[in-house]
């Protein structure tokens, strides 16, 4: 029997959706506290995100992952709903201090790490992906930003979650996940978007 137009259906339906099993089986290997598929029509792009990045962010226009540099809201919510589904994920980092921010922020190196093997996995499952993660980008020590010159790396920059306006503590809300574990630790999260290559 010839099976080949099922074969055809069948692989058209990996690549448009998230085998979860595999994902699973791909972060088990890996430090992700929890992990969550939403989809990106549901995710909230609030203008009071943007108010608190220009009023009280030092790093506010001063780098390509930080408005104004990462467009308008309304441009950043437009490539928020362009891709369909995101991978919404946290580690865990453990610090002696949590009032020594040289301290906490040391710890975030290794989340950016994670979410750039997140991802190359998506990646590698046939998706175009764009990363919205912690903080501001400080790859550089000087952004070219400010020097009116292109990224040096765009494809290690990651804007931050806030850039786009999105309000991670909603998102942990609304999909019953940790925001604070207590004592001396901190909970760092990503946000991956994918589509169809």
């Amino acid at each position: 029997a010839d099976h080949s137009g099922l074969i055809s259906e069948t692989e058209e339906v990996h690549m448009t959706e998230l085998d979860t099993a595999k994902f699973e089986e791909f972060i088990s290997a890996y430090p992700i506290y929890e992990y969550r598929i939403l989809d990106t029509s549901d995710l909230s792009v609030e203008t009071r995100v943007r108010q608190i990045c220009r009023q009280e962010c030092e790093r506010y226009g001063s780098t390509w992952a930080c408005p104004p540099a990462v467009g308008t809201l309304e441009a950043c919510e437009k490539r928020i709903r362009s891709y369909g589904k995101a991978v919404f994920f946290s580690s865990v980092a453990e610090v002696s201090d949590l009032m020594n921010m040289q301290e906490m922020l040391s710890t975030r190196d290794a989340h950016e790490e994670l979410t750039t093997e997140v991802v190359g996995f998506l990646k590698e499952q046939g998706f175009d992906t764009f990363t919205l993660s912690t903080e501001s980008c400080d790859i550089c020590e000087t952004c070219a930003y400010t020097q009116g010159e292109p990224c040096r790396f765009p494809e290690r920059m990651h804007p931050c979650l806030e850039s786009h306006g999105v309000v991670v503590s909603e998102i942990v809300e609304k999909e019953h996940m940790e925001y604070n574990l207590g004592g001396n630790t901190i909970l760092w999260f990503s946000m991956v978007l994918y589509r169809t290559a």
